[in-house]
């Protein structure tokens, strides 16, 4: 009898060492995840585009350099800032992460926009010239899924882009090749503002609709002739659902940030043909406006309160410096489309 309970007692004895051991490695994964969680959520901060358009710092950027300089640096970073690539993460923290997942989806949207207009317009002297190979290449590398963590992995299908949008950089910035050419054309740049300010619409409607909101239907005008291939209701309610409130706030921040770095690679190369235009002080206006988005917030969330209400609407602040940055573009693209 006293071997019997000498040996329980030791059993129960090492199974509560056990289980505390395994209290304690669970308390601390929890811990190093919440604090890596904390640092990963961190948004990069502003870089400068001129430092990224030139490989030596007393050297004069050469035309085309700030775009595409701020396009590599925005994959770059997309890929190697704190955490890395977090959207496709299937293991926390990333996994928990969802606000900034859209923040990158945001900038990434930009960026496939970007290469795109690099592909067939900026790089291309009109429609029946060659493609650049590299930028051919790169731009669909750049729409795979977002979210594809294996076989092959989101990272690894951006990675390939990247190494083939450097060639094109570096060709561009070596004089002796005269195989990579930017033409900064004010057709060129109305083409891609057009993306941008479709770009922007949408989000500023989303953002507004986290309030809810009774919207017309101004898609056709309430013209007959517009045939419409189903009937939509004259007035119809939309609002953003409550658990994608935050998503859409950064989502918007994103693609503040890639835009504030984007206009600021065409204000340096599109500098002529801007100040032809009498359109450098619309461009500096929407980046001042875009820079608005990026503001420090001291909310621990992201607030949806009513219009007049007691408590902030984040959504709705970043609202108004999307839909005030869209109209400088509509103005912009009228200036630059007169002769």
């Amino acid at each position: 009898m006293w071997f019997r309970f000498w040996d329980g007692t030791t059993g129960l004895f090492a199974g509560s060492k056990i289980a505390k051991a395994i209290s304690s490695l669970v308390i601390v994964y929890l811990l190093v995840c919440v604090g890596l969680g904390i640092y990963w959520s961190i948004e990069p901060s502003e870089f400068s585009v001129r430092d990224a358009s030139v490989t030596d710092a007393s050297a004069q950027p050469v035309v085309g350099a700030g775009t595409m300089g701020a396009l590599v640096k925005i994959t770059e970073t997309l890929l190697e800032k704190p955490g890395g690539y977090l959207t496709n993460d299937k293991t926390p923290p990333g996994l928990w992460l969802d606000n900034i997942e859209h923040w990158e989806f945001g900038v990434l949207v930009q960026a496939r926009d970007m290469a795109r207009a690099m592909r067939k317009d900026f790089s291309r002297s009109q429609s029946q010239s060659t493609e650049d190979v590299d930028l051919a290449k790169a731009e669909p590398l750049l729409n795979f899924n977002n979210n594809s963590w294996l076989f092959p992995s989101t990272e690894s299908e951006y990675r390939k882009s990247l190494s083939l949008q450097k060639p094109y950089f570096n060709r561009l910035l070596d004089p002796q090749q005269t195989d990579a050419q930017f033409y900064a054309r004010a057709d060129n740049l109305n083409d891609w503002l057009g993306d941008v300010s479709t770009r922007l619409g949408s989000l500023s409607q989303r953002l507004s609709a986290s309030v809810g909101q009774k919207r017309l239907d101004t898609d056709a005008g309430f013209e007959s002739s517009t045939g419409d291939s189903t009937q939509k209701a004259d007035d119809t309610e939309i609002k953003t659902s409550w658990l994608e409130i935050d998503d859409v706030f950064y989502e918007a921040r994103g693609t503040s940030w890639a835009l504030i770095h984007l206009l600021k690679g065409i204000e340096q190369d599109f500098g002529p043909t801007l100040d032809k235009k009498n359109a450098r002080v619309s461009l500096l206006q929407i980046i001042r406006e875009l820079e608005a988005t990026q503001a420090t917030i001291w909310s621990p969330m992201i607030l949806n309160g009513t219009e007049f209400g007691f408590l902030a609407n984040h959504s709705l602040v970043m609202a108004s410096y999307i839909s005030r940055a869209n109209a400088a573009i509509i103005d912009l693209r009228e200036l630059l489309s007169q002769g």
